[in-house]
């Protein structure tokens, strides 16, 4: 019973954390997604877009977020 509540907060600070950055992503000088260091090629027929930047700060976010949830189902 101790293992749900635990997976039940940690899902809980997740949520609110998602929520947060969602209410206050629209007042954020930057969009994710568009942020400097991401590749933008346009070329007369062709357009070809890599968010890496993007890529990198999510999966440091994420990789945050799985090492606190490993910390608390320990």
């Amino acid at each position: 019973m101790r293992e749900i509540g635990k997976l039940l907060l940690v899902l809980g600070l997740v949520l609110a954390a998602a929520g947060a950055v969602l209410l206050v992503g629209g007042k954020l000088p930057f969009r994710l997604g568009r942020l400097p260091g991401d590749i933008v090629y346009q070329g007369r027929h062709t357009s070809f877009y890599f968010p890496i930047v993007t890529c990198i700060l999510l999966s440091v976010a994420l990789t945050f977020i799985f090492w606190l949830i490993s910390i608390f189902r320990r």
